[in-house]
């Protein structure tokens, strides 16, 4: 029966965030790569001895977070460059 009420939640999660206009594909990614994602973020930073810099090392792997940093804060980014122009064209 815990599988019927599981099931019942996640359908009511699923209904509202498409109500809500969410998109559920990342919700799928998210729950699907997230236990594997923190593992091997925890094996990065225990084998670089709590050094961030680890994960901008190389060209390739400063790149991508560098590309994953902008587009987590994209939307404050959009946000503030819109109040900038906005202020310049009043």
């Amino acid at each position: 029966m815990f599988d019927v009420y599981l099931m019942v939640v996640f359908g009511v999660v699923g209904y509202a965030f498409k109500k809500l206009g969410y998109p559920l594909a990342p919700m799928v990614l998210a729950l699907v790569l997230g236990d594997r994602a923190e593992e091997n973020f925890r094996n990065a930073i225990k084998g670089s001895q709590g050094d961030l810099a680890v994960f901008f090392s190389n060209s390739l792997v400063g790149g991508l977070t560098g590309l994953a940093l902008f587009l987590l804060f994209w939307p404050l980014i959009r946000t503030l460059w819109r109040a900038l122009l906005g202020r310049r064209a009043a």
